[in-house]
């Protein structure tokens, strides 16, 4: 059996069901195959449960320090159950909104495992799609083109054995249903920081272990400082410059123990539980690339600034390309490729324009570039900051620790970045990301009127302190 097709897409997630979605409104005939549920790892182990468990987390934290409100609050407990099953509550709730948005778009979603196909008797090029279904059932479609959407995995370390139950990643430890005791973390990146601040709030005694010299190493070295200095003043323990070596570890009935280069000596770590956040890799296996002229370099799928590949009617989009592996990311490289093909000549991405978050507490998010990467490209930068303290609505919050910075190139004035830690700033950075998607300066931004009290007022602030113009510091 073979069905005609404008675009198969192959992984149901962020990027795909976007793209999928984009092409049914510019009026193709779309499919898409997914061997697991639609919404992919964002929806199912990623970004949506995680953050679900960091707001009752967060709860959790507010409730027992209350009595700084004046509220006092007796006999407050954690239920995890409960917690998990808010989660999966959530997760169901937006998994059910997808499905209706690709009905409502008049698109296949296909459940079986899909693999590009050669040249063969059904196409004189490769692209067609073989579906198998988990009978062994089979099916041929014929697309016109392919978007390959198939994300990532978590990573681990060469050797270092993943039991699913005392070693962890994060696809694992999302579904815990009892909280360890204590826990190392290897990984002091994204991933790693937001699983540490989350933990600790739950009461888990946390260590993290980091290869690089700091936490948060591709943020500002000023942005990782603060949440070094955070964590340890919440008894997270952090250790950097930390080389874990994988065949040292040991497993018991009480947990596991690993050891790890530091300083030039070999240390210790032991906990009840492990969770290895070293990073995703992309998902380009099994899926038929060898039957095609498709490169693959260092893991990920090569593709143009239109995200075609060296087959230019196969596009591939999100994480399984590598660079920025974020939700947002993916679902603008889908609506480009989809654009793309439809001959509409969209505008390419502007990496460097796109917001990064980190949703611990407190929270990290940055757009642009770093300090030292705009002395390293040459830039004379001047710089303003604006803490948190300073901010009327921080002080109301509770939340005033951290700082909004914004660096600027001093002979042009543009804004060449915007980093930010403290309260809601994964809210904050939009304003930060608009100014400089249109090509704002820190004058105009310090001229518009923010509200007040807002928490937003610190951007206003920050960006007048750039040529120390500043009122409240």
């Amino acid at each position: 059996m073979s069905e005609q097709l404008d675009l198969v897409v192959l992984g149901g997630g962020t990027g795909g069901y976007v793209a999928a979605i984009r092409a049914a409104q510019l009026g193709m005939n779309v499919a898409v195959v997914e061997k697991g549920k639609v919404g992919g790892t964002c929806l199912h182990a990623g970004c949506i449960p995680s953050k679900a468990l960091l707001r009752s987390a967060e709860v959790f934290v507010q409730t027992k320090e209350s009595d700084a409100f004046g509220i006092l609050a007796s006999q407050i407990s954690l239920d995890f159950a409960k917690v998990q099953a808010r989660k999966e509550s959530i997760v169901n709730q937006l998994h059910q909104g997808v499905e209706y948005l690709l009905k409502k778009g008049k698109i296949r979603v296909i459940q079986g495992t899909g693999r590009i196909m050669g040249p063969s008797i059904f196409s004189p090029r490769a692209g067609a799609i073989n579906v198998e279904y988990e009978d062994g059932e089979t099916e041929i479609l014929q697309p016109n083109h392919v978007i390959i959407a198939t994300g990532s995995h978590p990573k681990t370390l060469p050797g270092l054995h993943i039991d699913g139950k005392r070693v962890m990643t994060s696809d694992e430890a999302l579904v815990m249903e009892e909280l360890p005791r204590s826990i190392i973390i290897v990984g002091g990146g994204v991933i790693g920081i937001e699983w540490a601040s989350m933990l600790h709030d739950f009461g888990v005694d946390v260590t993290i272990l980091e290869y690089a010299p700091r936490i948060l190493p591709l943020e500002d070295e000023e942005i990782s400082k603060e949440m070094t200095r955070l964590f340890k003043k919440r008894k997270i323990k952090i250790i950097t410059s930390a080389k874990v070596l994988p065949d040292t570890l040991e497993l018991s009935e009480l947990g596991v123990t690993i050891q790890a280069e530091h300083q030039g000596e070999t240390k210790s770590f032991s906990a009840e539980r492990m969770l290895v956040s070293v990073g995703r890799g992309a998902n380009a296996e099994g899926i038929g690339l060898q039957s095609t002229n498709i490169k693959v370099e260092r893991g990920a799928i090569q593709v143009n600034e239109d995200y075609q590949t060296a087959e230019p009617h196969i596009y591939a989009i999100g994480d399984c390309i590598g660079g920025l592996q974020l939700a947002h990311v993916a679902s603008h490289e889908g609506i480009h490729a989809v654009e793309h093909m439809a001959g509409l000549q969209p505008e390419p991405l502007q990496y460097e324009q796109i917001a990064r978050c980190t949703y611990s507490r407190p929270e990290v998010a940055s757009v642009g570039i770093t300090e030292q990467e705009a002395k390293e490209r040459g830039y004379e930068v001047k710089v303003g900051k604006m803490p948190f303290k300073g901010i009327g609505k921080a002080l109301v919050q509770g939340e005033a620790d951290g700082f909004v910075k914004i660096i600027a190139d001093a002979k042009s004035n543009d804004i060449l970045g915007v980093h930010m830690v403290g309260p809601h700033v994964t809210n904050l950075i939009s304003e930060a990301a608009l100014a400089q998607f249109l090509n704002a300066t820190p004058w105009e931004i310090g001229s518009m009127v923010h509200p007040h009290p807002t928490l937003s007022e610190v951007m206003g602030e920050a960006a007048l302190a750039v040529d120390g113009n500043a009122i409240h510091i």
